[in-house]
């Protein structure tokens, strides 16, 4: 699991062709919107969460969020202990996002 700044997290996201954004925010917050393409498994589901997480293709790269980043980090944690070797952290979430939100499909 890494850590990445905004800059970081975007610049890495747009030149990776196997990447997945994974959104781990409650409903009532993924109301306010998502980062564009982004699937919503909500952390606090707990062993729903795991059995979701747990049927995803472990040979692509996860660049997970939350509100602030500390579930995002707890999930990037719980992923890596599954298996997935590329887990990556939004540091300061959907707080410190400057890009985009669109509404989730």
């Amino acid at each position: 699991m890494e850590h990445l700044s905004q800059d970081e997290w975007v610049s890495q996201l747009e030149n990776d062709d196997n990447a997945v954004i994974i959104d781990v925010r409650t409903d009532d917050e993924v109301a306010d919107g998502v980062i564009k393409n982004a699937i919503h498994i909500d952390i606090y589901k707990g062993q729903e969460f795991v059995d979701e997480i747990e049927a995803l293709d472990k040979d692509k790269n996860y660049y997970v969020y939350c509100r602030s980043g500390n579930r995002s980090g707890q999930a990037c944690s719980i992923m890596g202990q599954l298996g997935f070797e590329n887990a990556y952290n939004l540091e300061g979430g959907i707080l410190e996002w400057e890009g985009d939100l669109v509404d989730l499909d």
